[in-house]
């Protein structure tokens, strides 16, 4: 049952632009830059990122997706006696010494994010990794913290945070659900 919309889609907007503008400052420019979304949601949201970063430098910044399905370490309750989904990363550039922003829409136990520096690891070996999420919900299990914050929304073990992009779910919005 929904509780609460948290972000719609014009405040969905102003958080990749803010933080576009965090990344480029951060890294000071977007030299070595490349930009990777984890499956699903997190590829949608970079490739948004990374259209607002080209809108504000006149510049590409190469995007790709990482699938991190055989990284999770609860691969085995999740899939049971089946086979688990493997769709595979697409990474269009060598991420040997690169600064890698990782993107994710929701950053909560930080598992996942473990997975995919894991993933990431395997591919190449980046100068630096940095995380970018749209929603923090806190309750983190491992000591991960996210670079850029879309917004931090607090929420209690019996809620979840649902996020619905429009490439995906036809409209764009997070929201707060009881589960």
């Amino acid at each position: 049952m929904e509780k609460a919309v948290v972000l719609d889609e014009q405040a969905m907007r102003r958080a990749l632009t803010r933080i576009a503008h965090e990344v480029i400052e951060k890294n000071k420019g977007i030299d070595d830059i490349v930009i990777i979304g984890i499956r699903t949601r997190g590829i949608f949201l970079a490739q948004r990122l990374a259209s607002r970063i080209e809108q504000i430098e006149g510049a590409k910044v190469p995007v790709g997706e990482l699938d991190i399905t055989l990284y999770r370490d609860d691969l085995t309750i999740k899939t049971k006696d089946k086979e688990p989904l493997v769709k595979g990363s697409d990474i269009p550039v060598d991420i040997h010494n690169k600064k890698v922003i990782l993107v994710d829409d929701v950053l909560y136990t930080g598992r996942t994010v473990r997975a995919a520096m894991d993933a990431l690891i395997d591919i190449g070996r980046p100068a630096q990794i940095q995380l970018a999420v749209l929603a923090d919900r806190g309750h983190r299990e491992l000591p991960i913290r996210a670079d850029y914050v879309g917004k931090n929304i607090p929420t209690s073990k019996t809620e979840k945070i649902v996020v619905e992009l429009v490439e995906n779910d036809r409209v764009d919005r997070v929201s707060i659900h009881e589960k």
